[in-house]
């Protein structure tokens, strides 16, 4: 079931207007089909549920448009095509029953198909306007006058006089549907502002002003079927000075309250430092998501709820601290960058740590050293300081001050695995130009250390088995000759 509002339009009406009947069938359905300005489709199903009987749709969407002082013709029937031939035919309510659609459309004149097409310059089935009036123009000569006469012809015999357009035009006479409807997306931004008659100072009071212009956007929203993807807020302080504010949301959401919380967490972490006398709130929207959860899986939170508690922990711990784990073209052991936090691309522990059986990885994928099948490696987000008694080049003895991490004589060790890398990012180096070794830089603290905190690292790995059973993974950093156990062996 379709509707078709329908009003004439000069070509100078102003935008307020011609926009009025959209603004009308997006208040009733999300999928709303505009053709030129003045003549508008909207899907009406599902809305015998809300409003009743296709009679009462009718009146209820003439209702709104006299609200807004428009007097369009209302039409609602079964199709597309037949509810825009009687819009632009018959003034006032018409509710076509289903089954009759040819018979109330042949009565109408040829000139019905003229006033359809859609704007200069949008592709349609319906062909170009010039081809259609020479058509019109050849049934006139024929003595065609109504819808009905079109309909009557013979097909085969009509399209070998017309080509494949005379077939398509009688499909339309009888006031069948050649496409679907194609729901166009606004052009309207959807944006509130609101002046107040003092600056207000302080999230609790600004919180009850963001309230004031969410709601209505949340509406919006929700009759078009669509969510915010993006904030664009814009408050004038008291000094006259404009701050604007930019909040890329991690998945589609429209629940006010989600909003407002957000928008305050933000201003909590970056305030404004003056009082607000104007704020204004533009949204971004996208499709509204539908989310369906596995019954044989855990269930997960609402993305609304992890886009609050991001956002509570950003204002926390800052920005810099919380995110999520992020790939980097580097082989240095543990190297990740902090991307922000996306439900929908957040990845599971198993595809960045280990991968059971095949071996130790890091979050490159990269395996620093054979393990035995069967094995893994837990290994420190902070690799734990040790003292290493070397005997002939190899580990012998491992002591550490960390509990659980007793240490002792090292039965047997593999290695040393040598890793080395980004040394041609240090300052003062050239491309192509090799890493200086501890003898040529004298040892001097200074330089060690600028050379750590420059980027390159330097390290040997061994794996080494205790006299008691524990297995480590150890590694010396050469740059500093110091070292460390970076994971325990299972």
């Amino acid at each position: 079931m379709f509707a078709c509002l329908f009003l004439p339009l000069p070509a100078s009406v102003p935008a307020a207007i011609a926009g009025g009947l959209e603004e009308v069938a997006r208040g009733c359905s999300p999928r709303v089909e505009v053709h030129r300005p003045g003549l508008v489709t909207l899907d009406a199903r599902g809305l015998d549920r809300l409003l009743g009987t296709p009679r009462e749709i009718a009146t209820e969407l003439q209702r709104a448009c006299a609200a807004r002082n428009l007097p369009a013709s209302v039409v609602v029937a079964a199709t597309r095509t037949t509810a825009m031939l009687i819009a632009v035919a018959a003034p006032g309510v018409t509710v076509v029953p289903p089954g009759q659609e040819r018979a109330r459309v042949s009565p109408l004149p040829l000139a019905c198909l003229l006033r359809i097409l859609p704007s200069e310059g949008r592709e349609s089935v319906f062909g170009r306007r010039q081809d259609l009036e020479a058509m019109l123009a050849l049934l006139d000569r024929w003595g065609l006058k109504t819808l009905g006469d079109l309909a009557c012809l013979p097909e085969a015999p009509l399209a070998a006089r017309l080509g494949l357009v005379g077939p398509r035009w009688q499909r339309v006479a009888r006031g069948e549907d050649l496409e679907p409807l194609v729901s166009s997306p606004p052009e309207a931004p959807i944006e509130e502002t609101l002046d107040l008659d003092w600056p207000v100072e302080g999230l609790e009071p600004l919180s009850f002003v963001l309230a004031r212009v969410i709601d209505p956007i949340a509406q919006r929203l929700e009759q078009r079927d669509e969510a915010a993807v993006l904030l664009l807020m814009t408050f004038r302080l008291a000094s006259r000075e404009i701050v604007s504010r930019r909040i890329e949301l991690p998945a589609p959401m429209r629940d006010p309250k989600v909003l407002r919380t957000l928008i305050l967490l933000h201003l909590e972490s970056h305030p404004l430092g003056q009082g607000v006398d104007r704020v204004t709130l533009r949204v971004e929207p996208a499709r509204a998501p539908v989310t369906q959860f596995s019954l044989l899986s855990r269930a997960q939170p609402f993305p609304e709820q992890m886009a609050t508690l991001v956002a509570r922990l950003s204002a926390l711990a800052g920005e810099r601290a919380v995110g999520a784990p992020a790939l980097v073209d580097s082989n240095r052991p543990g190297a990740f960058a902090m991307q922000s936090f996306k439900p929908s691309q957040a990845k599971t522990p198993a595809s960045l740590g280990s991968q059971g059986s095949q071996g130790s990885h890091d979050l490159q994928g990269r395996t620093p050293g054979p393990l035995p099948p069967g094995l893994v490696i837990r290994r420190f987000r902070l690799p734990i300081a040790a003292r290493v008694m070397l005997k002939d080049g190899r580990p012998a003895r491992i002591t550490t001050e960390r509990r659980g991490l007793r240490g002792g004589v090292v039965e047997q060790a593999a290695g040393p695995w040598r890793t080395s890398g980004e040394w041609w990012l240090a300052r003062g180096g050239t491309e192509g130009s090799l890493p200086r070794r501890r003898s040529e830089e004298g040892g001097h603290p200074d330089r060690v250390e600028r050379r750590r905190r420059e980027g390159a690292f330097d390290r040997d790995e061994w794996d080494v088995a205790l006299a008691d059973g524990a297995l480590y993974r150890v590694f010396e950093d050469r740059a500093t000759g110091r070292w460390f156990v970076e994971g325990i062996i299972d």
